[in-house]
């Protein structure tokens, strides 16, 4: 059982006493752990049906037939996926398999409405062969709408900064350029990246606000922080995202100490999963900045973790999966900082793979990599040549997983897709072992 699952039993059966009071944290546990379970297969068959694996994507179905109909947090099934990439075997499957045709998402677009975007013709004749619509409630944002948007000649993303309701906001984040605010949209709860008004006519930081804003727009994927909008029209400059309650995996991991190999693993995979598809050929987003801060749990019950904060994020259109960017320079968090960046040499995406190299080690040894160290003293160490010790007990596999994707030598450093690969032998290898321990 992880570690989520034993604090939600706790929790619900702490004060029942007797048999119902075990009954109940069994039930409690069993819930979050179904749940857990839920968000990992809809990840899967959303992140499957973007690669065009229809293997993949039909044994997923056949497991659990109610994914052909799976939504992320945009409302969007894998038949919207496929759609608009024009995965038409993908989309064949899916329909064969019971997927609504006239599925809307948030912004009541249908999949043919996103083929049609997308001008995807062998698409567009399949979903209208099964029956599929143009339009949803409101019409396809492909096509000229019955009536006009409130804010007129501006991005559909533009909010209005009336709307941000700031009566109950709570600083959860500061740094050099502004803070970071939990505050209140349309009755949902966000998070507003706020510039500080002294540096709001900075060209350079408008242009790093406008680099970030352009980037979030391009993204959409269920480990990732959903990008909900921006005030750029009138000051103070503001970035507004969903809001996470479950913090972020410094605060976790400060709280928790070392986790378990299989939490681990799990929160491993979402990390993974998210930055496989910001690495995808051949727009290629370098995070640049991969640190425990950065990635944020949806919850408290820490059973979905996302990659956020794409401040320091760069979009590189890769001609091969090797190119190596012409970027040098100290760029990102010193103690998670890949050796070829402090050298100021040129590197790649590989530097997001240390990263998470040394992110999964804190999450199996409870303290952040070379602690004993300053920040930039931990950088020129790793620089030179050193490596955290793994000082608890892992499996060979875990270990050589980790020392790989911190291998000095950049070519060795496998991609997110490869890592994905063993960390699902390695979440097999821990829940079996789990399941016979709850039965000793």
């Amino acid at each position: 059982m992880s570690a989520a699952a034993e604090d939600a039993a706790a929790a619900e059966g702490g004060s029942g006493g007797g048999s119902s009071g075990a009954g109940s944290s069994e039930g409690g546990a069993r819930r979050r752990f179904d749940d857990k379970g839920l968000v990992a297969r809809t990840s899967l068959i959303l992140w499957h049906t973007h690669q065009n694996d229809v293997g993949a994507v039909r044994k997923l179905l056949e497991e659990d037939a109610a994914l052909v109909n799976a939504r992320d947090y945009d409302s969007r099934t894998p038949l919207h996926v496929a759609a608009l990439h024009g995965w038409h075997d993908v989309a064949e499957c899916l329909v064969a398999n019971g997927a609504d045709v006239n599925a809307q998402d948030r912004w009541q677009n249908t999949p043919l409405a996103d083929a049609e975007g997308a001008k995807r013709q062998p698409m567009i004749e399949l979903l209208k062969e099964h029956g599929g619509l143009t339009y949803g409630k409101t019409g396809s944002h492909f096509e000229p709408k019955t009536i006009p948007p409130p804010l007129t000649n501006k991005a559909d993303w533009e909010i209005n900064p009336l709307e941000l309701d700031f009566t109950k906001a709570t600083v959860i984040g500061k740094g050099s350029f502004g803070e970071i605010l939990k505050a209140n949209w349309r009755g949902t709860p966000i998070a507003v990246k706020r510039i500080l008004p002294s540096l709001s006519d900075d060209r350079l930081v408008i242009q790093d606000f406008k680099h970030e804003v352009n980037l979030l727009i391009k993204l959409r994927h269920p480990n990732v922080v959903q990008f909900l909008g921006a005030v750029t029209e009138t000051k103070p400059l503001m970035l507004i995202t969903e809001f996470l309650r479950g913090g972020d995996l410094h605060q976790y991991l400060k709280d928790k100490g070392a986790l378990n190999p299989l939490t681990a693993v799990n929160f491993a995979l979402d990390i993974a999963r998210g930055m496989a598809y910001l690495h995808n050929e051949p727009n290629v987003v370098i995070h640049r900045d991969l640190k425990p801060r950065n990635i944020l749990l949806v919850n408290s019950a820490a059973n979905h973790l996302k990659v956020g904060d794409f401040g320091l994020s760069k979009i590189i259109k890769a001609q091969h999966a090797n190119d190596v960017y012409k970027m040098t320079g100290e760029t990102g968090s010193y103690r998670y900082m890949a050796p070829e960046v402090f050298k100021h040499r040129k590197y790649d995406k590989k530097v997001d793979i240390f990263s998470f190299a040394m992110i999964l080690y804190e999450m199996l040894e409870g303290d952040s990599p070379f602690s004993n160290y300053e920040p930039y003293e931990a950088a020129k160490y790793v620089a030179d040549g050193h490596r955290p010790v793994f000082r608890k007990n892992h499996t060979t596999e875990l270990k050589d997983l980790v020392e790989l994707c911190w291998s000095g030598d950049i070519s060795l450093r496998p991609s997110f897709l490869e890592i994905l690969k063993r960390l699902e032998k390695l979440k097999e290898h821990y829940s079996h072992e789990n399941h016979w321990h709850l039965f000793q």
